[in-house]
């Protein structure tokens, strides 16, 4: 999968970048993290699991820190 229609994906739940590292970005729905590996594309199995976990914990509403 694209990493890009995977953020788009993210962003669709409420999701949102908390942070970037030198291999991973971290996605926050104000509760729950996950990180996302910076690549052009992202292994299928592993970006059902980071959005499968999105759904599960979806977004109330977007609490910036």
């Amino acid at each position: 999968m694209k990493k890009r229609d995977l953020e788009q994906s993210l962003k669709s739940m409420g999701w949102w970048l908390l942070r970037e590292g030198s291999h991973h970005e971290i996605w926050t729905n104000g509760k729950e993290t996950e990180p996302v590996p910076r690549h052009r594309e992202v292994a299928e199995p592993l970006a059902k699991r980071i959005l499968k976990k999105a759904q599960a914990f979806p977004a109330e509403g977007r609490q910036m820190p």
